[in-house]
């Protein structure tokens, strides 16, 4: 029993859940937490770079907004007539256009022309001097960046607005609490903004200094900025809502825009960092990345410096995620493969019974399968499909090679067919056709001459003609004959199938103008060059081309396309197809099977010989390529040309390739 098949495969199958099991419960409890942590901060500070980038944006947005409003001439002439209703009606539709918490005007001299809110027409008492707008005034030059506001600039700008938000020290530099803050002067306090200004010059280029537009956005209280960001880096659905990473705004140490939550489920305003990480972050200015216990929860955090656009470290961005994310994932972790391990053990047993009937019986089945192929025998039983994925591939694979077999027999036995065919027409044109073109050469002479003469009469002269034309019509297809049967040698040179393509169009222009069809070429970019019998392939090409424009009305279409494709018959070999499409009449699905056949043609009698395609299958064949045709009767034809870079040695071709009814023309 020891020595059993059965036995073995139960004790190897109890082996491996054993081990597996232990070697990841190692992995899981011990090695793979570490290197999860490190990857997490990698993450959170790729993500505070993401986020820095939306931070930026919004200041690009808000620049952007006043840029456009100071093209207007109407603000422009407003400004200049210090019209003063118009001016406020402006900056209040661009400000609500644009999300704008605050927005004015200021002159060249600094004081506030007039703004949004409650007092948009300032008083005669003495302003506060408005940091964006004396920056641009002083460079005369775009500015557009953070800005720190003191809660007296933002009392006389919007009593309102700052009687919403919370101001903090513009210097902190303790931990002491927020109600302990609340009793510094309001000099002292102040409000982080995002903010651009732009001057207005007489000129639009240069010129007098006319004023100033500023405007921006709070961010002490805002929610938008760090919901954009924890939409856009960490969307919904990828984690549970209320384990999202979540972002950070400081003004000094203070949190005046977040969406960390408090022990409430408040957004945790107000909050400060550690000491740690200030003098990291706003005394260093580094990067930071920790892992702090902050609130209730302990988080792995990165920090970054925000200055302002004097160039001073006025706050700070963060990015925080959940360690317990990770920690969750290393229990899960292990519970996940201690079960794996106790199921794997109680499947192995069962496996082991079931491995020889899912394996052996198959693989009995393919055996005598292989046997009958071998015999010749090209439909052999298989038996069912196995439900092991790898034992139905194995069986698909074996009926996949029956099939190409079969197809490959089916293609040998059209090719020698179609080989005799043209072998025992070419021995009878060898034959023949010397021996008829003599006589006929003397016939043709001897009726032109006849025709010269003038003493003949109208009625023996049109009876002479219909003989001159018939017997040039024998010659024709003597010259077909001669053509088809000939074992001409190939002249090969270096060609390039573009050029080829177009000096065989410029051979059919003049008739294709006259008959009023459009001839289109769509050049295939970077095909390399061909060694071919250059005359040969232009011959092809020729005649195809011919064909399409007999059977395409005035109007319509012929399209040639060259590109780089596989072979259909040899997978895997490169070569160019040069599909030439007609808008054309079609060819009936009967005919398709005849279509490349010595005589057979669909025109009317005396307009083809019915060899042109079978001379050209030919030559396609001896440089190793293969001629298909699709075509859906009056809906038009495509002939596919495909020629090997390098020729194959004894490739077979398909007699037509594949020829397919269903596939419209044109």
């Amino acid at each position: 029993m020891f020595h059993s098949k059965r036995f073995r495969l139960i004790a190897g199958f109890l082996i491996v859940p054993f081990f597996a099991g232990g070697i990841f419960l190692f992995i899981g409890g011990y090695l793979l937490f570490h290197p999860m942590v490190q990857e997490s901060a990698k993450q959170v500070r790729l993500s505070l770079n993401a986020a820095d980038n939306i931070y930026n944006a919004q200041i690009k947005y808000v620049k952007v907004a006043l840029e456009i409003t100071i093209l207007g001439e109407g603000f422009r002439f407003s400004l200049i007539q210090r019209d003063i209703p118009d001016l406020i009606d402006r900056l209040e539709r661009m400000s609500v256009h644009s999300e704008l918490d605050f927005a004015g005007i200021v002159t060249n001299s600094g004081s506030t022309l007039c703004r949004i809110g409650e007092n948009s027409i300032p008083g005669d008492n003495v302003q506060p001097e408005n940091p964006i707008a004396q920056h641009a005034i002083n460079h005369r030059l775009k500015t557009a960046g953070t800005v720190v506001l003191s809660k007296t600039f933002m009392a006389h700008e919007n009593p309102e607005l700052s009687g919403r938000i919370q101001f903090y020290p513009m210097e902190h530099n303790n931990q002491d609490t927020i109600a302990q803050d609340t009793t510094a002067d309001d000099e002292k306090k102040a409000c982080l903004a995002i903010a651009a200004a732009i001057p207005i010059f007489a000129q639009r280029t240069n010129g007098e200094l006319i004023g100033i537009l500023y405007g921006g956005i709070l961010l002490n209280q805002s929610t938008g900025i760090v919901d954009l960001v924890q939409k856009s880096v960490f969307p919904v659905g990828i984690q549970k809502e209320t384990s999202l990473p979540t972002a950070s705004i400081f003004f000094d140490t203070f949190r005046v825009a977040t969406n960390m939550l408090d022990e409430n489920g408040n957004r945790a305003i107000g909050t400060q960092v550690s000491g740690e990480v200030k003098e990291q972050v706003l005394v260093r200015g580094n990067q930071w990345t920790t892992r702090e216990f902050c609130l209730t929860d302990r988080y792995i955090a990165t920090y970054k410096p925000i200055e302002d656009i004097f160039g001073k470290r006025v706050g700070m961005s963060s990015i925080a995620i959940l360690e317990s994310n990770y920690s969750t994932i290393q229990r899960n972790f292990i519970l996940f493969f201690i079960m794996a391990t106790f199921i794997g053990t109680m499947i192995a047993i069962g496996m082991g019974f079931l491995l020889v009937y899912r394996i052996l019986v198959p693989v009995h089945h393919l055996v005598k399968a292989s046997q009958a192929v071998s015999d010749g025998y090209l439909n052999p039983e298989i038996g069912p499909v196995s439900k092991d994925p790898e034992i139905a591939l194995l069986q698909k694979t074996f009926k996949d090679m029956v099939e190409s077999m079969k197809r490959r027999r089916m293609a040998s036995q059209s090719q020698i067919l179609q080989s005799e065919k043209q072998a025992s027409v070419g021995r009878l044109a060898a034959g023949v056709a010397h021996e008829i073109n003599n006589p006929l050469t003397g016939v043709l002479t001897y009726t032109h001459m006849l025709l010269r003469r003038k003493d003949i009469t109208d009625d023996i002269r049109s009876d002479l003609q219909v003989v001159a034309e018939s017997t040039d019509r024998v010659r024709k297809i003597v010259k077909g004959l001669l053509d088809f049967s000939r074992q001409t040698k190939l002249d090969p040179e270096t060609a390039d199938i573009n050029r080829l393509v177009d000096a065989t169009i410029k051979l059919i222009e003049n008739q294709a103008l006259v008959k009023g069809v459009s001839v289109q070429f769509n050049r295939g970019e970077n095909l390399p060059m061909f060694v071919l019998d250059r005359s040969q392939i232009q011959s092809v090409l020729l005649n195809i081309m011919i064909n399409a424009l007999d059977a395409t009305e005035p109007s319509g279409l012929i399209e040639i396309t060259t590109i780089a494709a596989l072979s259909a018959n040899d997978t895997g070999h490169r070569g160019v197809e040069i599909i030439i499409s007609d808008s054309g009449c079609g060819i009936a699905s009967d005919n398709l099977d005849k279509l490349f056949e010595p005589f057979f043609s669909t025109k009317e009698v005396g307009k083809g010989t019915g060899l042109g395609l079978s001379v050209s299958f030919g030559i396609v064949k001896e440089h190793g390529g293969n001629i298909r045709v699709q075509s859906e009767e009056g809906k038009g034809t495509k002939f596919f040309v495909w020629l090997p870079i390098d020729k194959p040695k004894d490739q077979p071709i398909d007699k037509q390739g594949e020829q397919n009814a269903d596939f419209s023309r044109g």
